[in-house]
């Protein structure tokens, strides 16, 4: 049975291979993470992600609230039984996927690079 340990025994310690336990240097983490590189990382990534959910969040809730409020627009006939509410429906599929591969594209291209080079420096206690 495992009890909670008292003032007098110390917490037993899974030892996880590649995380860093208690005993890691902080300073080191602290220093890459107050480093011009990795603002540099952290402003490439938002500077894309955060227009760009932006974007999706206003194309989402257009959909919903045209959905809602403009009913006879949205049942507009495209072709054959497919009408304007089918259309916009799919286009919040489509959207998805290609923001989802342009995300993939970018952080390939920006962001990994980046941060592959942090994460060099940080394992090798530059």
């Amino acid at each position: 049975m495992d009890t909670a340990p008292t003032a007098t025994q110390e917490p037993e310690e899974p030892g996880c291979p590649g995380v860093p336990g208690p005993s890691a240097e902080p300073d080191r983490f602290s220093d890459v993470q107050a480093s011009a590189e990795f603002g540099e990382l952290r402003r490439a990534q938002r500077s894309f992600a955060f227009p760009l959910t932006l974007a999706f969040v206003t194309w989402y809730l257009l959909y919903v609230l045209l959905s809602n409020y403009a009913g006879d627009f949205m049942d507009t006939t495209v072709v054959g039984h497919i009408n304007v509410a089918f259309v916009l429906g799919l286009g919040q599929f489509l959207t998805t996927f290609l923001i989802a591969w342009w995300y993939s594209r970018h952080a390939a291209a920006k962001l990994d690079p980046k941060a592959e080079a942090l994460r060099a420096r940080l394992e090798g206690g530059e």
